[in-house]
């Protein structure tokens, strides 16, 4: 009798990844997180709760795999969560089959419908956001309006950039520079997207901007000024997993005419 109701307890039992979202604060932190990297003061004030309550259950989630944390390259004192999509979207396929065969579902996102905008920001517009922009373009062709720019330019796109994106994608952008945001300002785009810590503590607010940050490391910044190649694969790869997983999130009906900066760039 005692190895039959173990049985049915464990096939009663709910998926770990049910019971990790279940929890109505977790679902809205999960929530936040699937539109933003965020700091924990971030994710407080997003969803209304005490410190060490957020903390506990940021714990929770992340000895679950479902986020991941970094620390910040501009404030070494701060780290940035992210929600790993891709094990959210293992864990709805497999939860869909643990309920019925018939119900496994694949992960993979799809393009939403419709035109819409982006403009991807970094400090020197020359590995990360240019990686991001040709990523998108590539992928979503006529669909997206993409651009990118930097706050304090480099003066050219870092030939690892160039290298990666060609040889991991086939893509080209030999002849791209990049471009300071002063340039860029005034056009009207559905989402500025950050990719740089600096670029996301530092660039100015402005009404009805759009923002979303992606905390990913300089993969130009190296290890003892040494660059690496595998780095920039690494953080195209990383990148390039983002941006499938942007497109779903893409439509016309967010163009409202906002604009991208109304202030001078801060340092």
């Amino acid at each position: 009798m005692y190895f039959k109701l173990m049985a049915v307890h464990e096939a009663a039992a709910a998926p770990q990844f049910i019971r990790l979202i279940s929890h109505p604060l977790r679902w809205r932190m999960v929530v936040e997180l699937a539109r933003s990297d965020l700091r924990v003061r971030d994710l407080c004030s997003a969803v209304d709760e005490r410190q060490n309550l957020v903390s506990y259950h940021l714990r929770l989630l992340r000895s679950g795999g479902l986020v991941r944390s970094r620390r910040s390259s501009f404030d070494a004192r701060d780290s940035y969560y992210n929600l790993d999509l891709d094990r959210c979207g293992e864990g709805l396929a497999s939860t869909g089959a643990a309920l019925h065969p018939a119900l496994h579902m694949s992960p993979s996102p799809k393009p939403a419908a419709g035109r819409s905008s982006v403009l991807f920001v970094c400090s020197g517009n020359s590995a990360r956001s240019p990686i991001a922009e040709a990523l998108l373009r590539h992928r979503a062709g006529d669909d997206v309006q993409v651009s990118s720019a930097g706050t304090r330019p480099r003066d050219r796109i870092h030939p690892h950039a160039i290298r990666v994106l060609r040889e991991q994608f086939n893509i080209d952008i030999e002849g791209q520079t990049p471009r300071p945001l002063h340039l860029v300002r005034g056009q009207c785009v559905d989402r500025v997207i950050t990719l740089c810590d600096k670029a996301r503590e530092t660039l100015p607010e402005a009404e009805d901007w759009p923002r979303v940050h992606w905390s990913i490391p300089d993969p130009a910044a190296g290890v003892g000024g040494r660059t690496s190649y595998p780095e920039f694969v690494s953080t195209a790869t990383e990148i390039d997993t983002r941006v499938r997983y942007l497109m779903p999130t893409l439509s016309a009906t967010t163009k409202t005419g906002t604009k991208a900066a109304g202030k001078e760039d801060q340092p």
